[in-house]
């Protein structure tokens, strides 16, 4: 399932993601590494850079666990910021206001794709 389709993307089947669920993967961006998350929730699809706007820290505690208990919102393990799964966007925690890296996601037939974001990270 983590197979890049090239150094700045990523894909997968849309059906490997059921709502609620997400897979983490790695892109080469600006030539840099850059890991990343994407998400399905309520059906639609997000995918953010896996660090925290406010620690600097990966998002995930346990590998690829990025949803609350309630699956709700995405929350950081760091220090507990909390985040909008649609917009990334912080509403609660130590970094309110502040937003997740956005990646792009383009979705064709079953496939997702997920590609760098236009500015680096």
């Amino acid at each position: 399932m983590e197979e890049p389709a090239s150094p700045t993307s990523w894909s997968c089947p849309a059906s490997s993601l059921a709502p609620g669920q997400s897979a983490k993967f790695s892109l080469r961006c600006a030539d840099r590494a850059v890991e990343g998350f994407v998400v399905n929730h309520d059906g639609g699809f997000y995918a953010y850079v896996n660090r925290c706007p406010h620690a600097g820290t990966t998002l995930d505690w346990w590998p690829n666990e990025f949803f609350t208990e309630d699956g709700g919102h995405l929350i950081c393990a760091t220090h507990g910021a909390v985040y909008l799964p649609d917009t990334g966007l912080c509403i609660a925690g130590p970094c309110p206001g502040a937003s997740l890296t956005p990646l792009a996601v383009v979705r064709q037939g079953d496939t997702l794709l997920v590609s760098c974001p236009r500015a680096e990270p």
